[in-house]
């Protein structure tokens, strides 16, 4: 059945492909420009972003800054910035002037174009920044140790026979990709004058211990300013003995000038909040909280704080859906969310009043969100087209602002996409989607590819790591399907997959492969290979010992192997204890052996890559050492590919080829498709 996805996701490509089309190849995913969040002005009319384009001579992106006046019907986006000796990057826009950062210093310039001003001199770096609505005052986030005054870098003496080694006396030593140095991500508020923000600025977290923005992934999204620039709220962790097995992030409030300590809001829950969002009237504070501590894909539920009162409700507390960015509408009476469902990622319009939830995209997956005073711009994307900006109406389809890959993606031929929907588990409905190269004639060899997460989702969006257009345009018809513990279908379809790592989920991926395979006749069952990352590639070493007859081929990146280990190995515990019932390996060794890949090594027979980052300290490169050491001792045909410079995920340009050419050059050998 072709259902209005497939025509959805042709409309929101970039360009009607000629005659003469061909394939993407993951040499053009590479080069493709990157729109990052839009920041627009108070008025509506102007629109700034930094976009990255790819260096392959110094395998890295670059940042520009580029601005769209949003008054004018028809404009073409105009570089702002484009110095090749810096990264512009992180633009905010205050009163006329945007804000952004090049090198280790806070600059700004007119948002109608002008010469840039350094704004900051201290020294020692940064991480992001946010500037007061009020225009006089910038909250800066930067590591330095614990109980620091200001940015100003403490003069640190050195043992003349010091040796290399790190010293640790509690958790984390290392965390996502980095070990921990002392130091901690902390808030300083600088005054911003006629003459900048020189100075090394105040410190306003008081005694808190821990990281502000939150680490690996917070960002600006986890502070924010009081309209009037006196207050600022944030996100924090606090750090405590065994910090890893706690997700309680709280809400704190903290006077701009710190003359008092931070007031935790949020103290009753111990669970995460995070997302603090004041709206534009400074009368109420947003934020999304989870219920269940140690749970970090818990439904985040719209919360709401009466700034004045304290009085809290919990606004989306009836609607099964998970919120996952929030931005307040301009008369503060509504606000913008965006939700994973049914593989898309719509935006939502939740009224403050009544929680009553309007949906406003349809197809695609909203990645951005900026608000003007006629309503909110979006950056959206899809299976077959990388993000571009969009203005969101009411009852309309989205209006398309930019076309920023148009040129590169000129004679290119996307791949056709389907819906497809099945019973699965528990006698639930289950959905995927099948991707069919553009062109192909006859049968196509099958490329079954499993999401990581695992609470994620093979869901309508671009991606610049695993691309199914990729493998669609390398010859293979690539089939996902949301099995038990995907998001976008309600918090218990979610929860499903806990304690039951190998149980469901494999139910799904055998009757979801079967559905594909009965309904689209142009797909070779006979001939597939199944390939996943992360809690994707778990399910790689579990198919190995569970399912040994059905690919001619595996492609496993960063999967655990061993449970045991995994659960002694990996940073953030409260992850691995969790997804096991909650408690240690000690406490319940069977809840982590029941589904251990490791315990079925003797039955293993199909050909694996595996792949692994030696800076992924989520699933430590061991595990990937023991997967490829168990397929060697076995005589299984098998390939091992190690990045020393990556971490979870491989993010640079040349690194990323070469996976491609490993992956696709491995399910060729096996499928036998000749190159």
């Amino acid at each position: 059945m072709r259902m209005p996805f497939s025509a959805s996701l042709i409309a929101l490509a970039v360009v009607s492909a000629p005659a003469a089309a061909r394939p993407l190849t993951i040499e053009d995913v590479t080069t493709l420009s990157r729109v990052g969040a839009p920041a627009v002005s108070a008025d509506g009319r102007w629109m700034v972003w930094a976009q990255r384009e790819t260096d392959m001579d110094a395998n890295r992106g670059r940042y520009d800054l580029w601005r769209l006046d949003l008054s004018r019907k028809g404009a073409v986006p105009q570089r702002l910035l484009a110095d090749p000796a810096v990264d512009e990057n992180d633009p905010q826009i205050v009163g006329s002037t945007v804000y952004y950062t090049a090198g280790d210093a806070i600059w700004s310039v007119p948002v109608t174009g002008g010469t840039p001003r350094k704004l900051t001199n201290f020294a020692g770096g940064f991480n992001g920044f946010k500037v007061a609505p009020t225009g006089d005052k910038i909250v800066i986030w930067a590591d330095r140790r614990p109980g620091a005054s200001s940015l100003e870098l403490p003069m640190v003496k050195k043992r003349a026979d010091a040796g290399s080694g790190r010293a640790y006396d509690r958790l984390f030593v290392r965390h996502w990709d980095t070990w921990a140095d002392g130091t901690r991500s902390q808030l300083f508020v600088l005054p911003l004058g006629s003459s900048g923000a020189p100075g090394n600025g105040q410190a306003i977290v008081g005694t808190l211990v821990g990281d502000t923005p939150s680490k690996p992934f917070g960002g600006a999204e986890e502070v924010s300013w009081s309209p009037d620039g006196k207050t600022i709220y944030f996100a924090m962790r606090e750090a405590g003995r065994i910090e890893p097995t706690s997700t309680n992030l709280d809400i704190f409030a903290v006077p701009a000038d710190g003359s008092t300590a931070p007031v935790n809001l949020t103290a009753e829950n111990q669970a995460t909040d995070n997302q603090p969002t004041v709206s534009p009237d400074g009368r109420t504070l947003a934020w999304f909280a989870m219920r269940r501590p140690g749970y970090e894909a818990d439904r985040q539920v719209l919360m709401l704080r009466d700034l004045a009162s304290g009085r809290v409700i919990s606004l989306t507390e009836r609607w099964d859906r998970s919120v996952g960015s929030i931005a307040w509408a301009a008369d503060s009476k509504s606000v913008y969310v965006t939700a994973d469902d049914t593989q898309e990622t719509p935006l939502f319009r939740v009224d403050a009043q009544t929680g009553e939830v309007k949906r406003l995209t349809q197809q695609g997956h909203v990645g951005a969100v900026a608000v003007t005073p006629t309503g909110p711009v979006v950056a959206l994307d899809s299976l077959i087209a990388p993000a571009d900006f969009f203005r969101v109406g009411t009852g309309t389809a989205p209006q398309r602002l930019t076309s920023v890959n148009a040129a590169k993606l000129a004679g290119i031929d996307m791949p056709v996409v389907e819906r497809f929907s099945f019973t699965g588990a528990n006698n639930d409905t289950v959905w995927g989607y099948a991707v069919k190269p553009t062109g192909s004639t006859g049968k196509v060899p099958v490329a079954y590819m499993v999401h990581g997460g695992p609470q994620g989702s093979s869901n309508n969006s671009w991606s610049y790591r695993w691309n199914p257009a990729v493998f669609a345009g390398a010859g293979y018809g690539l089939v996902a399907v949301d099995f038990h513990g995907s998001t976008g279908y309600g918090q218990a379809f979610t929860d499903a997959i806990r304690n039951n790592w190998g149980g469901w989920p494999l139910e799904d991926l055998k009757k979801g492969l079967a559905a594909a395979t009965a309904k689209f006749t142009w797909l070779d069952g006979d001939n597939a290979c199944a390939l996943g990352a992360s809690y994707g590639g778990y399910m790689m070493n579990w198919i190995e010992g569970q399912w040994p007859d059905r690919f001619k081929c595996i492609v496993q990146h960063d999967g655990v192997f061993d449970a045991r280990a995994m659960a002694y190995e990996t940073e953030e515990l409260w992850f691995d204890e969790w997804e096991h019932g909650g408690k240690t390996y000690y406490e319940d060794p069977q809840a982590f052996e029941k589904w251990n890949p490791v315990n079925h090594v003797a039955k293993w027979k199909t050909p694996q890559l595996v792949i692994t980052g030696e800076k992924d300290f989520r699933i430590p490169y061991t595990q990937g050492l023991a997967a490829f050491t168990a397929l060697q001792r076995r005589d299984i045909p098998s390939r091992l590919v190690v990045f020393p410079d990556e971490n979870h995920w491989v993010l640079k340009p040349k690194n990323s080829r070469q996976w491609y050419r490993e992956v696709i050059g491995w399910m060729d050998q096996w499928t036998r498709q000749a190159r």
